[in-house]
């Protein structure tokens, strides 16, 4: 094979997984690299089995949050919403509720959720910010309400295996995550409804004259994300054996940033699945390394903010690459 034919190939590939894809796959190997340097035992299959599960509820919502910030919209209720719900599937089990009828409950919660989310959004107009954040400040108190404040134990073996169970010698938890990305990755980027979701992040209302129905749109993306975060409010409830309303708090966070680092843009339009698997592996490792290196609590969360501001940098440069491109390429096509 030529260099020339050698040099066409490479940028193929280049071209195929994308600059920034590049740059935050080299950032993980980075980020690996240090955390084992520093830690030998970081990079053990023992551990890396345990980020994954680490990384499994903020994985599920970071799928959810894929959808809806390409859409133009965000969540900040997934963390309150996970605690509820986990909280809510210990209470019904501590009654003798049989396991599919809890799980069913549960599930429909977390899509209640996204409807109600979706209809403050679509019916009385607020903004998503605070839409969620009202609905962030209701699910946490519903957690703490229907518990009376108390953890409830779980001891449902059925409930458990969802947490502890293991095929191929990998968690549960962590196959459903992959099942997640898989399933919702290819609905974004291969469906119809995916190529809506783009649409109308990049502009409702020519989305709404090319037939498109934003509001539809939208609540289907709220709706993926409740159901989502449902499930992930199941699976650590499940690990800890115990429903625990003051759980997950900052987990939505956690997504955004992910979501953001893998290339999403904050503003809609643009982003896919691949971009967020990436983000999801970054952050875990990022915070499963500052725990075994014994970084204080304190200054984990100042990590993570600083993450978060270089998730959002990130965003605000490739925005204005992307109008500058775009606007050389209208300059040229009027010449």
């Amino acid at each position: 094979m030529s260099n020339i034919e050698t040099k066409k190939e490479k940028n193929g590939i280049l071209n195929k997984i994308g600059g920034d894809k590049l740059i935050l796959i080299v950032a993980i190997i980075i980020v690996f690299a240090l955390f084992t340097f520093l830690n030998k035992n970081f990079l053990t299959w023992a551990n890396m089995v345990n980020l994954m599960v680490a990384a499994s509820l903020v994985g599920l919502v970071a799928v959810g949050h894929t959808y809806l910030i390409i859409a133009g919209q965000n969540d900040l209720s997934p963390g309150s919403l996970a605690a509820f719900c986990g909280t809510l599937a210990a209470l019904l089990l501590s009654k003798n509720v049989p396991f599919i009828l809890t799980v069913a409950v549960v599930l429909l919660a977390g899509i209640a959720t996204g409807f109600f989310n979706a209809w403050m959004v679509n019916k009385i107009k607020l903004e998503a910010f605070i839409a969620t954040l009202v609905t962030q400040n209701i699910m946490r108190g519903f957690a703490y309400i229907i518990c009376d404040g108390k953890p409830i134990s779980i001891s449902n073996k059925t409930y458990l295996a969802i947490g502890k169970a293991r095929f191929l010698t990998i968690p549960v938890s962590v196959w459903l995550m992959i099942l997640a990305f898989v399933i919702f990755g290819f609905i974004l980027s291969k469906t119809k409804f995916g190529r809506s979701v783009y649409a109308i992040g990049g502009s409702q209302e020519a989305a709404r004259l090319a037939g498109l129905n934003p509001k539809r749109i939208i609540t289907s993306c709220f709706v993926i994300i409740g159901a989502l975060t449902a499930v992930g409010g199941i699976v650590f409830s499940s690990r800890m054996n115990s429903g625990q309303p003051a759980a997950n708090v900052n987990l939505e966070f956690d997504a955004i940033t992910a979501v953001i680092l893998g290339g999403v843009y904050f503003a809609g339009g643009v982003g896919d699945m691949f971009g967020t698997i990436l983000g999801v592996i970054l952050i875990q490792a990022f915070n499963t390394g500052l725990i075994m290196v014994n970084v204080s609590t304190f200054w984990q969360y100042v990590a993570r903010g600083a993450l978060l501001l270089f998730a959002l940098t990130s965003d605000f440069i490739r925005k204005e690459r992307r109008e500058k491109e775009l606007l050389e390429a209208s300059m040229k096509n009027i010449k």
